[in-house]
């Protein structure tokens, strides 16, 4: 299952979020002060996302499993450059925070750590990963929020590796538009079939089975 395409701008409803409703200008600050002061128990961790505060648990086993195998093979093929992948780290934008499965950013990211030291600024970050979440909530955060939110900040290339999408899939995005909130190059390809990033510090980087393990209807035959 392979397919090209260019996404759709986004609809007023997909755009409509807390930050354009009349909460004012100073809703990102807020949230961002509110974010800095929060005490989560352990396993959990808090992320900005359209002018909301998110909080998650920390992925199961196989969710790690998959964003871990990546971060390491990734790191090989970044070896002989200037880049590096990361996990773990807060990834910055006008008062946003995420904390991606996985992010490629420069090796020596001291000049684009933001000011307070929280986390590096998302100017820096080449390439992130999401191993999507199981439930309603967090299909939508990882298919649909953190796409947008990601495209805004003009990450150029978004990588989704979806467990729950048919017998699993794995999306390559990448182009964004910014103002629209969308990446109008989209590469969908389902486990199984490999899929090489065709930009960027990770250009020629392939994912395919020894990462995202075989499609689903195959695991239990």
């Amino acid at each position: 299952m392979t397919a090209l395409a260019q996404e759709a701008p986004v609809t007023t409803s997909e755009t409509t979020t807390s930050e354009a409703t009349t909460h004012g200008p100073d809703l990102d600050e807020v949230l961002w002060q509110a974010w800095k002061a929060m005490e989560l128990p352990e396993g959990f961790h808090a992320e900005i996302i359209e002018g909301s505060i998110e909080v998650s648990p920390t992925g199961r086993f196989a969710h790690g499993q998959i964003a871990n195998r990546l971060r390491r093979v990734i790191d090989k093929h970044l070896d002989k450059g200037v880049h590096a992948a990361y996990q773990d780290m807060n990834v910055i934008h006008d008062r946003k925070v995420w904390i991606p499965d996985c992010f490629v950013a420069p090796e020596d990211p001291e000049e684009h750590v933001t000011d307070d030291g929280i986390g590096i600024k998302a100017s820096a970050v080449q390439m992130i990963v999401e191993v999507v979440s199981p439930g309603h909530d967090g299909l939508e955060r990882d298919r649909e929020r953190k796409r947008r939110a990601y495209a805004r900040a003009g990450i150029p290339v978004y990588v989704l590796i979806d467990d729950y999408d048919d017998h699993g899939t794995v999306s390559v995005l990448t182009s964004p538009r910014p103002d629209d909130g969308v990446y109008t190059n989209a590469h969908h390809v389902g486990y199984g079939t490999e899929v090489t990033i065709p930009e960027g510090p990770a250009k020629g980087f392939t994912i395919g089975e020894a990462i995202t393990g075989p499609p689903r209807n195959t695991r239990d035959a």
